[in-house]
Order: C-alpha cells, then structure tokens, then sequence
C-alpha cells in the first residue's frame, strides 16, 4: 500500500473494488466504525463488555494506517493497523458491511494491512477477535493465523482470542 495515498483496487464477481488510506475521523470512517460498534454490542451484550478504540495518531503515517475498502464506490469495509512495537503491529477495526460479506473483501482489507505492515518493516501482526466472530476466526485461520495468549488491553477479558501472524 503506497504511504502517499495510494490504492489497492481489484474488479472480481462483478464488484469493483478500492482499498485505500482514510482519515480516521473521515465522514465515511465513522458510519463504518459505528456499524462495527452496533455488530459487536449485538453480539457481546454483556454489561461492561468493551469494544477497544482506536485513536487518530495511532494510525498516523509512519505509525499505521486506516483503509477503507470502497465496493462499487460505496464504503463497505474498513481496518486499521497500529504499531504497538518495534517489530509488532496490531489489526484493528476489522468490519465488512454486512451486504458485502462472502465476496473476499475482508481479506483484501486484511491483506492491505499486512502490507502496510510490512512497509513499516514490522516482523509480526498480532490481533484480538471474540469467540462470538466465527466469520472473523475463520478469515484469520485461513490467512495463517494462529491464536496466542491474551496481550495489552486484552488480558483478563474472557471473550476475547489473540491471534498472530510472522510476517518474515
């Protein structure tokens, strides 16, 4: 993913498809990270169950990026990576409008990550989903994830599964 703005588009089963940094504070960032809140407070009820944020300069050139998957031109996905460490960068804000799902659009998204984290030169991609996400585990698995122990913000919170990738 080109630091300069740059895109990732593709046109398959008829969908034309762009992935591209977006401000995270954006008019087309907040209806989707809104609708990724609205998903998981549906699916994880639970009082005090927390939907870990993203702040702005987290994603801030050099440190990580925000892409928007635009379907037709129509946002319809979106996912952040942050750098927590030297070597290591977190997936968050994973979403796929529900409209779009089963079309691969997800792992564009995933896969644009990963090469953003790459152009960091992180080593690894560690990320958190829930037990609640069978969807969300099975896109990870099959790009080669595997689940880790709890980590950060997410130790001591029972719904949540890390998971890992090596980049090198």
């Amino acid at each position: 993913m080109p630091s300069d703005g740059g895109s990732t588009s593709w046109k398959d089963r008829g969908l034309e498809v762009d992935v591209r940094r977006e401000d995270l504070a954006s008019p087309v960032a907040g209806p989707l990270i809104a609708a990724l809140n609205a998903e998981l407070t549906e699916r994880y009820p639970e009082e005090g169950a927390n939907h870990f944020g993203l702040d702005a300069a987290e994603v801030a050139e050099g440190r990580g990026a925000f892409l928007v998957a635009r379907v037709d031109g129509k946002p319809g996905g979106c996912g952040a990576i942050r750098r927590i460490d030297d070597g290591t960068g977190e997936i968050k804000r994973m979403y796929v409008a529900p409209c779009f799902r089963g079309r691969g659009i997800g792992a564009r998204v995933l896969a644009a990550l990963e090469a953003e984290a790459r152009r960091l030169q992180l080593l690894r991609v560690v990320l958190e989903t829930g037990e609640r996400q069978p969807e969300a585990l099975a896109l990870y698995r099959r790009a080669g994830y595997v689940i880790i122990p709890a980590f950060g913000e997410y130790i001591g919170t029972p719904l949540s599964l890390c998971m890992e990738k090596r980049l090198r």
